[in-house]
This record gives structure tokens, sequence and C-alpha cells, in this order.
């Protein structure tokens, strides 16, 4: 959603999910990653990447039908682990020194909560209203 250029050659898009649906306000959602995945087993040797962009659900309370949970996905659970998982997981197919870039918006579930669950320590940062923007770098 956040892209300028969708088209550019360098990026690689991977969601868990295809699909094109009218939304509830006549807009058209369309989601078609290059790489249908899910971000907790990505298919990608190690060290791939010099930058990542994780932007993970962050809803918690959404009905599976609403138009939040088809544009943004849902959460389980178990979204600690799941977020604990994909941030390693990201890491994992880093290159040294390579960047991450973690978006998240705090409506449902506190930015802190998220630092909480992982093992790793931003660099820095900055936040719209309810969404962060964070930068990590692989050590």
């Amino acid at each position: 959603m956040f892209w300028f250029d969708k088209q550019n050659e360098d990026a690689l898009y991977m969601d868990n999910r295809q699909l094109s649906e009218v939304l509830c306000d006549g807009r058209t959602l369309n989601v078609n990653p290059d790489v249908v995945a899910d971000f907790r087993d990505m298919p990608f040797d190690d060290e791939s990447f010099y930058m990542v962009v994780f932007d993970p659900p962050h809803l918690i309370r959404a009905g599976e039908d609403s138009w939040l949970a088809k544009k943004y996905g849902k959460l389980d659970d178990l979204w600690q682990f799941d977020i604990r998982q994909g941030f390693n997981e990201c890491m994992r197919v880093l290159k040294t020194n390579g960047t991450l870039i973690f978006k998240w918006n705090e409506d449902q579930v506190s930015l802190q909560e998220v630092l909480d669950a992982i093992d790793y320590k931003p660099l820095f940062g900055n936040r719209r209203s309810k969404t962060h923007w964070l930068v990590f770098m692989k050590d």
C-alpha cells in the first residue's frame, strides 16, 4: 500500500495471499505478490537481500470478512510468536549489515508489546499518528 513505484524491478513482493476484491466503499483491493509465502518461513536463501521491508498484519480484532482484515490481514492468538518468527526470518534472509524496515500500526497492539516479543532493538524510527516505521540492521 505504501510503495510509490509498485512496478520497480528491484522490489520483490511477498504476501501469504493473492486476491482481487471490490471493497464495501467500491474500491478494488488487489493483492498480487510476486511470491505467495508465509513470512514465518520464507522461501529464500540465507543472506539474499540488502534490504527487507516487514509490514505484517497488525490487527487482532477484525471480522474474517471485514474490509480491514482483507486489506491488512489479521494476527491470531499466537501473534507474539509469529512476529518473532517473522523478525528471525527477515534477519536470516538479510545480508550482513543489511537493513530491515519495519512498519507497525499500534491501533490494537502497542509497539512496546511488539518490541517485548522480539530479540532486536531498532536503530531509529519515526511515528505518524499510530503508525511507526523502525529501522534495524543485521550484525
